[in-house]
């Protein structure tokens, strides 16, 4: 029996989706969600998904756990590479000095980027690191909840 490779990543794509968005995560889609998301005041944490397989065995595990902390952002947004082009051009043009990088996080207080987890920081990495890199940086720039 043959699988139809666009049915499997569709399936890919929608359990990735699904995973970030039933822990808190809002899916920004397009150029406006984007923007809408960004112009928000506070702390957003970005995560820049994908379907590779740091994103599904490091990244997305530590975008769920990193968030069980004293310190959190105040938003949690998501875009995926790949797959909603317009929306993650638009996220990336915020990070400025930081080269594009999927999976990845950035981290922006008033819509201004302060840091970011690049690729490099994940792929390769365990998932306890970089779930410690971001609650390292949600100390020092997100508020005690």
């Amino acid at each position: 029996m043959e699988m139809n490779f666009d049915l499997l990543m569709n399936d890919i794509v929608r359990q990735a989706r699904q995973e970030l968005e039933m822990n808190g995560y809002e899916q920004l889609r397009t150029q406006e969600d984007v923007e809408t998301a960004f112009a928000r005041p506070g702390t957003t944490l970005v995560m820049i998904n994908s379907v590779c397989g740091c994103a599904g065995g490091i990244a997305r595990p530590a975008a769920v756990h990193s968030i069980h902390h004293d310190h959190r952002p105040d938003h949690l947004v998501t875009v995926f590479a790949g797959q909603d082009k317009e929306a993650t051009a638009v996220a990336r043009s915020y990070f400025e000095g930081y080269p594009p990088s999927s999976p990845s996080f950035a981290l922006l207080k008033d819509g201004k980027i302060q840091t970011m987890v690049e690729r490099h920081e994940i792929e390769g990495h365990e998932p306890m690191s970089v779930v410690e890199k971001l609650q390292s940086y949600f100390e020092e720039f997100c508020e005690e909840v």
